[in-house]
């Protein structure tokens, strides 16, 4: 990945919506030429998807909690990770280091919805021997937008 692929991923970050020729104009390339980058980061893994951002409150998904989640049987483990990934509440889940297994962040609509989410369809699949809940009350920051210089630039 060079410069001009770290500044098309870039722009492409702040703006999804950007047409080809304005990315070209940003970049000095021509249109076919920045397709052909676009086309290659995507090939590469590099540019996984570009999406909407969507306000979740908007949608009455209010809450925000944090889930930890103790795996009792590693057995289970593929189970567990199957129904995450089935889940659309369930934004991440991250195999994590320390007391618990898992950590899970998810959307709900409000505390009723949460207390379901958690207590009929979490704690039912087998494995799970304990979960840690927290909501949080305000997000200060919440981005997916990656620094896309090289590391050692950063």
């Amino acid at each position: 990945m060079d410069e001009l692929d770290r500044k098309i991923i870039q722009l492409l970050q702040s703006d999804g919506e950007r047409p080809l020729a304005a990315l070209g104009r940003a970049v000095g390339l021509s249109v076919s030429a920045v397709n052909e980058r676009v086309k290659k980061l995507k090939s590469s893994g590099a540019l996984i998807a570009i999406q909407a951002r969507i306000n979740p409150e908007a949608l009455g998904l209010d809450i925000l909690a944090f889930i930890h989640v103790l795996m009792d049987k590693p057995a289970g483990e593929g189970e567990f990770i199957r129904r995450m990934r089935e889940m659309p509440e369930v934004l991440e889940c991250h195999h994590i280091t320390g007391d618990y297994s898992y950590l899970l962040k998810l959307r709900a609509r409000n505390p009723a919805h949460l207390e379901q989410i958690i207590g009929r369809r979490i704690k039912a699949i087998a494995g799970v021997a304990r979960t840690h809940s927290v909501i949080a009350l305000s997000t200060a920051k919440e981005t997916s937008t990656l620094d896309s210089r090289a590391p050692s630039d950063a």
